[in-house]
């Protein structure tokens, strides 16, 4: 299944799907080894549920859109929209083992060690230079500033399903996936 396709189910779905796939944003690519799901309809958590503006950017965006917003005013948060037969919703890029322009990110961030630079979702969008100028871009198709790539020969090997963070309503839905042992998420496993 390619990445277009995986757009097109629903945001569980491919935010699992995501774990173990390379996100390449110009010079600079890492291994998503973090992400988290939101439905466009019934999660409390999502940016739907509550903001006109999040539903209709649903309505008028295709699979694979950037959903780009500032959090607490201090950090660019970017998500994929996933619209397939199942629901639509949203899968935030949480966190990425850094690949490739590890030096242009450590010049973004700020910081020397590899762990720090996209452990979280505000460091990710500030080390790959992602911004609100990027809000309504897509990661699929020809001319994209950023997409996903397989990892060939790789894979996800295991993946792990936690409790979503950050977050105050519904926290009890294990819609947060992680590359089992990997050191650059956010957050470890139970530990939310």
């Amino acid at each position: 299944m390619g990445f277009e396709d995986l757009f097109r189910g629903d945001p569980v779905t491919a935010a699992r799907g995501l774990i173990g796939a390379r996100l390449v944003c110009g010079a600079c690519s890492g291994i998503v080894v973090e992400t988290e799901a939101y439905a466009a309809v019934g999660d409390e958590a999502a940016h739907t549920f509550f903001k006109p503006s999040a539903r209709a950017f649903v309505e008028r965006h295709a699979a694979g859109a950037a959903y780009v917003y500032l959090n607490y005013g201090m950090y660019w948060l970017a998500n994929v929209l996933t619209k397939g037969p199942e629901g639509a919703g949203f899968v935030l890029l949480r966190a990425l083992e850094p690949e490739r322009g590890v030096a242009a990110m450590r010049r973004r961030r700020g910081r020397e060690r590899e762990r720090d630079l996209c452990s979280g979702p505000g460091k990710l969008t500030i080390a790959l230079g992602i911004d609100g100028a990027d809000h309504g871009a897509s990661f699929v198709g020809r001319g994209a500033r950023f997409w996903f790539e397989e990892v060939c020969g790789g894979g996800a090997g295991e993946v792990v399903a936690d409790r979503r963070v950050g977050i105050t309503r519904a926290t009890e839905l294990p819609w947060r996936f992680l590359a089992a042992g990997s050191q650059h998420v956010s957050v470890r496993a139970g530990r939310a």
